[in-house]
Order: C-alpha cells, then sequence, then structure tokens
C-alpha cells in the first residue's frame, strides 16, 4: 500500500492527491502507516538492528515524504476554503469533523471500525444538519489536515508537518494584514507625515484591528487547535510562530501614534481616543487568543500601546487647557455665543461620548491635585456616578475645563463698554455651556445639581442685563402710573421715558440672543416691567393734552407699539456677533460639522 504511493515512483507524472481523488484509498494509506508504525514499535524490542526494521524505516521515509506533499497540497488549494472568517465563525470547535474518517463513512460501505493506537478520535457527532457547500468543503479540508497531521505527529514527524503548516499560513496572515493597510510606521515617519494621510491610516488601522482579532487571528487560532489537536504543546508553538510577529506588529501602530509627541494636538485627541477605545473593547479576545505563554508578546505591545496613548491623552488635554487660558480672540460685537465656547463644548461633548477610556486615562491623575479648590467644587451629589472613582475622575476634570472657560469668558466680558452687554454675554455663553451639557452625555456625568445651579446663574446674569440696560426706563415713570400729576410733570415723564426707551433701543438692536427660548424668556421679562406700566401712565395722561398743542410730539408711542419694538431686539443680522476670526481654532475641524 505505502510503495504504491511512493512519489519517487511517481516522479515523471502529474501529482495526483490521494485525499482528493480517492478518499477511501486515503484512509487505507493513513491506516497502513499506524500499522507500519506498531511494527516499528515491535522490531525496535526484538533489536535496534533487526532487517525488517530497516525495511520499515524505508517505508516510513516514502510514507512521510507523500504525507508532507499532500499536507502542502492540502493547505495551499484549500486557502479558500479555509480562510479566517470560515473558521472563526464555527459555533464550536467541539462540533468539527475533525476526522476524515467521518467524511468516509457516507461513501464506502459498512467495515470494521480500525482498533488500531492511532490518537483518539471526538466523540461521535450528534445527527448531521444541513450546512452549506462552503462549509462542507471547509470542514473536509480541516479534517483532512487534521488527519494527516495526527499521523505526522504519531509517528514522530510532528516538526516537518508544523515546518509546512507555519510557511502557509504565516504568509497568508502576512497577506491579509496587507490588504488590511496594516503596515509598519515607526513614530518618525508618523511625525513626518500630513495629519490627513496619517488620519486615514488610523481609520484603516480601526477597521483592520477588529477584523484582525475577530476574524483573522481568532480563525488562525481554531483552525490550529484543530488540525494539531492531537498535540495542544505543539498546537500552541505553531500559531504562536504564525501570529506572533504580525500581531506585535499590529499593535505597534497605536503605540507608535502615542510616542509621536510632536504632532500631537488638542483636535487629535479624538483619534488616540478611537485607538485606545479599539484596544479596549478588543481586550477580552485578545487575552482569548492570546491566551499562551509564549504569546505574551503580543500582551504586552497592546499594554504598551493603551500605556503610550493614555499619556498622549493627558498631554493632549493639557494642551487643550492651555489653549483656553491663552486665548486672546475678539470678543463677538453683540454680546452671542464666543467661538471659544462653540469650540469648547463641541470639544467636551465630544470627550463626553469617550467617558469609559477617559475614566481610565485620566484616574491616576486627579484634578484636585492641581488646582487650590474644594474637591466638591467639582462633584454634583446627583452626578451619577455613585462611588464610581473612575467616573468622578472624569466628572472633575470636565468640571475644570468648563471652569477654565468660564474664567475666560469672565475676562472677555470685562472687554465690552456697556455693563448690561457684558452680562447679555455671560448669560449667552453660559446658557450656551448648559444647553450643550443638558443635551447631551455629559448632562448624566455633571448631574442635574449641578444644571441646576448654572442655570440659575444664567438668570442672575439675565436679572442684571435687564437691571444695567432697562433701569433707566423703568424708573423713568412714576411708582404709581396711576397718581394725580400735573400735565407738566407728566410730560417731563413722557419725555424722559422715551429718551431712555429709544437710547436702549438703538444700542440693544444690534445685541443678540441665539437661544430661542432665552430671547423669548427675556423679551416678555421686559415686557412685563415696561409695557404694564407705560400703558398705565398712558392711558391715566394722554388725555391731558389736546392736539392743539402738538400731542404727537409729547405722546409719541401707543403701549402696542413698544411690545412691537421689544419683539424686534436680540435677533440681529444673520452671524452678527458669532462669526468672529478665530484663527486658534479652525472651523475645518471636524468638531465644527453636525454640532
Amino acid at each position: 500500500m505505502i510503495r504504491k504511493w511512493d512519489l519517487d515512483a511517481h516522479r515523471h507524472e502529474k501529482f495526483s492527491p490521494l485525499f482528493v481523488d480517492d478518499r477511501a484509498e486515503a484512509k487505507r494509506f493513513i491506516e497502513a502507516i499506524d500499522g507500519l508504525r506498531r511494527a516499528m514499535h515491535y522490531y525496535v524490542k526484538l533489536t535496534s538492528g533487526h532487517e525488517n526494521l530497516v525495511r520499515a524505516q524505508n517505508l516510513m521515509q516514502i510514507a512521510i515524504k507523500r504525507l508532507e506533499k499532500e499536507f502542502y497540497f492540502s493547505l495551499s488549494a484549500n486557502r479558500k476554503n479555509l480562510d479566517s472568517e470560515s473558521v472563526s465563525g464555527r459555533s464550536s470547535r467541539a462540533s468539527a469533523r475533525t476526522s476524515v474518517s467521518d467524511f468516509y463513512d457516507d461513501e464506502a460501505s459498512e467495515e470494521e471500525e480500525s482498533s488500531t493506537a492511532t490518537p483518539p478520535r471526538t466523540p461521535p457527532r450528534s445527527p448531521p444538519q444541513e450546512i452549506s457547500e462552503a462549509d462542507r468543503a471547509s470542514e473536509i479540508a480541516m479534517a483532512d489536515l487534521k488527519s494527516i497531521a495526527d499521523c505526522m505527529i504519531a509517528s514522530g514527524y510532528g516538526k516537518e508537518c508544523v515546518r509546512i503548516y507555519k510557511l502557509i499560513r504565516k504568509s497568508i496572515i502576512d497577506e491579509t494584514l496587507y490588504y488590511l493597510g496594516v503596515g509598519n510606521l515607526n513614530s518618525s515617519q508618523m511625525q513626518k507625515m500630513e495629519w490627513n494621510v496619517l488620519e486615514a491610516k488610523i481609520k484603516s488601522w480601526l477597521h483592520a484591528v477588529k477584523v484582525a482579532v475577530k476574524t483573522l487571528f481568532t480563525g488562525e487560532r481554531i483552525l490550529c487547535d484543530i488540525v494539531f489537536s492531537s498535540s495542544e504543546k505543539i498546537a500552541e508553538s505553531c500559531f504562536a510562530e504564525i501570529s506572533r510577529d504580525a500581531a506585535v506588529n499590529l499593535f505597534s501602530f497605536p503605540e507608535n501614534f502615542g510616542k509621536s509627541k510632536k504632532i500631537l494636538s488638542p483636535e487629535k485627541l479624538f483619534r488616540a481616543l478611537d485607538l485606545y477605545e479599539a484596544i479596549c473593547d478588543l481586550w477580552p479576545e485578545i487575552e482569548a487568543v492570546f491566551s499562551h505563554d509564549s504569546l505574551s508578546a503580543v500582551k504586552s505591545e497592546a499594554t504598551a500601546a493603551l500605556v503610550k496613548l493614555g499619556e498622549a491623552v493627558r498631554t493632549m488635554l493639557a494642551q487643550f487647557e492651555a489653549a483656553i487660558q491663552k486665548d486672546s480672540s475678539k470678543i463677538p460685537t453683540g454680546g452671542g455665543v464666543h467661538p471659544l465656547t462653540r469650540y469648547v463644548m463641541n470639544f467636551l461633548v465630544f470627550l463626553g461620548d469617550y467617558s469609559g477610556a477617559l475614566s481610565d486615562i485620566i484616574a491616576d491623575s486627579p484634578v484636585g491635585s492641581q488646582t487650590p479648590l474644594p474637591e466638591s467644587y467639582f462633584l454634583s451629589p446627583t452626578s451619577g456616578v455613585g462611588d464610581d472613582s473612575s467616573a468622578a475622575s472624569i466628572t472633575a476634570r470636565l468640571a475644570w475645563l468648563i471652569l477654565v472657560l468660564l474664567c475666560k469668558l469672565d475676562g472677555k466680558a470685562v472687554l465690552y463698554n456697556d455693563v448690561a452687554l457684558s452680562y447679555l454675554f455671560l448669560a449667552n455663553n453660559l446658557n450656551y455651556v448648559v444647553s450643550k451639557i443638558r443635551n447631551s452625555n455629559l448632562g448624566l456625568l455633571m448631574g442635574a445639581d449641578w444644571i441646576w445651579k448654572n442655570r440659575s446663574k444664567v438668570n442672575q446674569y439675565m436679572a442684571n442685563y435687564e437691571r444695567m440696560g432697562w433701569s433707566k426706563v423703568i424708573s423713568s415713570l412714576p411708582e404709581d402710573p396711576t397718581a394725580e400729576i400735573t400735565p407738566e410733570e407728566a410730560k417731563e415723564r413722557f419725555t424722559r421715558f422715551y429718551l431712555g426707551f429709544e437710547e436702549a433701543y438703538r444700542k440693544q438692536v444690534s445685541w443678540v440672543i441665539p437661544d430661542p427660548k432665552l430671547r423669548d424668556e427675556v423679551k416678555v421679562a421686559l415686557a412685563k416691567k415696561i409695557v404694564p406700566g407705560y400703558r398705565a401712565f398712558y392711558r391715566m395722561h394722554r388725555g391731558n393734552f389736546n392736539r392743539d398743542i402738538g400731542i404727537e410730539s409729547i405722546v409719541r408711542y401707543a403701549p402696542e407699539d413698544l411690545d412691537n419694538y421689544l419683539s424686534d431686539l436680540f435677533f440681529a443680522a444673520a452671524g452678527t456677533g458669532t462669526s468672529v476670526s478665530y484663527g486658534s481654532y479652525p472651523e475645518s475641524s471636524s468638531l465644527y460639522r453636525g454640532r
């Protein structure tokens, strides 16, 4: 049987794979090798120089040479059937058809099962379920490879088997990662690249790492475990050899990005967090697939990547804080929301989406150590973080960054020549901050108590604006508008009121309140303070003047006119007070899109 399939005897013929052309014959060939191995063990016990032992050794060389050829052909010809996606998609390794004889039983007549001392087969399968042709081809290929590997390992030729396996499967891993766009960039090369080019590579890596860990390496681990199931040590060694270098190179990319200090800036923070989150999300799979001690270098590289990315994130957060403090952009002319406020809050809203990763990164650098303010300032009793210290750390960091922003806005507010406009500016900006927090993930982190306190401060700013901007108008009318006064005094009151109202209107018609709800609230509040008193005074004293003395020059506005004038306020022209040159924060940044 063995000489029948001697490759040297058929060297002039085209190779015809035994495991493809005649599966029953392949089974008999494997059984013949098993029998030969038992015979060799028998003769070794008798004497090492027995002529039958020499003959058996020669036959074994012929058999192994054939098996090597069959193993190589099966691995090469079944690259498609053994793709990682098909293998990793198996619902259970234990359910695999791991013996080639499983597929012969349906084709050959019933015969007595071999009682040879072959490596133990898997337990009998449960009733077969319908599978696709592709899945069947995949299972047949794995069963063939396992059968050959079992025979070669049992015969003492495991190294030869592993050498062939590594040659084929390592190239498949390398090719797959190449087509996924995984390269070998060091930090020096990254620092020389244009950001749009590097960002494209980061996006490519984020896709590649998911495919690589969940499909490629998982599939290769499963395939190794199936093919070399007769030897756990060989399966471990083989998988380590084909995957270790590629996996280490895969995780070197985010580590090298974290090392690239020269390219770090606040706008790149979110890509660093994307890389960090990708590794964290895949960590259970990383630990499961690369669980062997021989693959500790992979987990070490992934851990190093997390460390370097964490350092980069902390650096960029510090840069972000410094950029807020150093901002020197102009104030909006109408007291609207400052571009700095929009930028910072859009930035923080994005950060809130990465709260899990950020909690891990900044847990070791509490903000309380950097500021003399008490810790209670940063933590809200209703923030929802409970006893979670990591969540509390991100809440404190966000509260600190918001405080830095508000302090900067306080400094900008004093640049206005009109105190009322300063308060309007502060109200607009704090209202924007509160709205962004309330309508995003930051609301849960900062808590209802923080939102309520700062909303109250918005109301306080608006009250100060109303007092400073309209007190002259309101005080021009008597406290009791229906009280009896002389026509001369009434005339003087009308005149003072109109002068004050027109001055306030003239100044404030270019001021802006971007938030429609806040704008309506302010208009209603102003109307309640101004119009009812004027209406009562108007009705009480308008009759004191007749047309002969020019009533139109004395009583110029009806109460409805005041309502109309007030309704025109705080709209301003499109863009007034908001489209200010802001070189430090380019609007091409993704932070400005969709927010």
